[in-house]
């Protein structure tokens, strides 16, 4: 319909012209290192992971770990804990509105143990970086950031080996 006002549901049913895209990223990407500086989900996802294992070990149990005594302190007020169920619910809002979301469940036992070699492997990875691939894409590559192409490039390597070992199996 030439000349129908433009809706939400509208802007979900088309793709972005890439530049644009883009640039758009590139921009709020500035405003969001001016206010906040080098962002990272990682550290709201960790925070949410201490979070969580003080409610099922117990705070006096969480606090024996170095990591969650010395480095990371698990607080509910952290900041980035927002920004990633921000972002987990815009997906979902958005893969909803644009009629592109399913749950699909692995079927195969194999399957599941891949998926939870692989999530073990990418979280040691970004506690390895503290980086994540989010932050990676949209802060430190736009930023020119070397740490950011260096951190592509690996998780480019990891994925074609992770989905190399997949095939293999899946096809064995």
């Amino acid at each position: 319909m030439k000349g129908a006002p433009f809706t939400a549901m509208e802007f979900f049913r088309k793709t972005l012209d890439p530049v644009i895209a883009l640039a758009a990223i590139a921009f709020l990407d500035i405003f969001l290192f001016l206010l906040v500086g080098a962002w990272t989900v990682g550290g709201g996802e960790t925070m949410m992971t201490g979070l969580f294992a003080e409610l099922v070990m117990g705070k006096e149990a969480v606090a024996r770990i170095p990591f969650w005594s010395l480095v990371f302190k698990p607080d509910i007020a952290y900041w980035k804990i927002y920004i990633s169920l921000g972002m987990l619910f815009g997906a979902f809002v958005g893969a909803v509105l644009s009629k592109e979301f399913y749950l699909r469940l692995p079927r195969r036992l194999s399957e599941w143990v891949l998926i939870t070699i692989g999530g073990l492997l990418m979280g040691i990875g970004i506690r390895l970086a503290f980086v994540c691939n989010v932050s990676t894409f949209f802060g430190l590559t736009p930023e020119m950031n070397l740490g950011g192409y260096l951190s592509i490039s690996g998780i480019i390597a990891g994925a074609w080996v992770g989905s190399m070992i997949y095939k293999k199996i899946l096809e064995g």
